[in-house]
């Protein structure tokens, strides 16, 4: 396993994060374990979840699944880079979702009581609030890191100049603000390389891109069984749009030999911006060809083959759409 820092942090992250969402809804407990254990022998050391995850109102399904797994003891949490989000509704009451104060300082400790740990590793916020200042948002983070609850802060799905004014204010704090961010980023969505991974690059902030098959678009999607998400009404649709170009990608990897998972996992790897893309294994078999992108090289020929294939915005703003 290769490990690097995540963002300017000295906190050192494998180069492929756990995803845990189907943990619950898709895989059941006993495999969602085995999982976890195997991606700890393969060297795998930063796991991620959301108290949304498990997708059933306040009761953080994924996060106590997590949680019963690190209570096995065996060192797994002192092994585990512990990653989790707030933002998302946890109940009907108006101060159950977004990123108040009050909010965050709730949705921690009961974070840390589903996970049953004493801390968070990387606490992100899984959306931008335009409603809340930042004054209240990093005075509750500085609070939680003063405990010893959070250690670091995360950021997903924010916008370049969210980015950029966040970092700003942290800084007229003395705090450290973000060390990561977490953005839909693939080959099909290269919207981020804009405005977001500058701002990030700028600031020493790790980018960890979600959703890095396209909901299994990149996986390999034409020749296997309409199963899972491929039965999914969206799904079905955006392979229609992409399908000539999914041709060409999995024509590709057909000549080199290569899964089109590993070779979609590869090319963000590839992205200086890119710290550790999340892996969201619904099997073992999965976890297991993930790791295989690891090893996968791209020439500079084959990367720009890739990306005549899934043309991105032209670069970074303005020269993208200027000069």
């Amino acid at each position: 396993m290769q490990y690097v820092h995540l963002g300017r942090s000295g906190l050192r992250v494998s180069r492929l994060c756990l995803g845990t969402m189907n943990f619950g809804p898709h895989t059941s407990e006993p495999e969602s374990f085995q999982i976890m254990d195997r991606a700890l022998e393969l060297g795998i050391n930063f796991f991620d979840s959301a108290n949304v995850y498990g997708w059933k109102v306040g009761e953080g399904v994924t996060e106590q699944i997590v949680g019963r797994w690190l209570a096995q003891g065996g060192g797994r949490r002192e092994k585990v880079v512990l990653a989790t989000k707030v933002y998302g509704r946890m109940g009907d009451w108006p101060n159950h979702s977004r990123l108040s104060a009050l909010h965050i300082k709730r949705a921690c400790e009961e974070s840390l009581r589903r996970l049953r740990t004493d801390h968070l590793d990387l606490y992100q916020m899984h959306h931008i609030d335009r409603e809340c200042p930042w004054e209240e948002i990093w005075q509750v983070m500085e609070q939680l890191c003063r405990e010893g609850k959070v250690l670091y802060i995360g950021s997903s799905n924010f916008a370049g100049w969210h980015i950029a004014q966040a970092q700003e204010l942290a800084k007229s704090r003395h705090f450290l603000g973000l060390i990561s961010e977490q953005s839909l980023y693939n080959l099909l969505e290269r919207t981020v390389e804009l405005e977001v991974l500058p701002a990030c690059q700028a600031y020493g902030i790790g980018i960890i891109p979600w959703s890095p098959l396209a909901r299994g678009l990149l996986g390999g999607v034409l020749d296997a069984p309409t199963t899972g998400r491929r039965a999914d009404e969206d799904v079905r649709q955006d392979m229609a749009t992409h399908r000539p170009t999914l041709e060409a990608y999995e024509q590709f990897c057909r000549r080199h030999q290569w899964a089109p998972a590993a070779v979609a996992l590869a090319w963000l790897l590839h992205q200086p911006a890119v710290t550790s893309p999340i892996i969201g294994p619904r099997t073992m078999e999965q976890l297991t060809s993930a790791v295989t992108s690891l090893d996968l090289s791209l020439s500079t020929e084959q990367r720009q083959e890739l990306e005549q294939m899934f043309p991105g915005p032209g670069g970074a703003a303005p020269e993208a759409y200027a000069w």
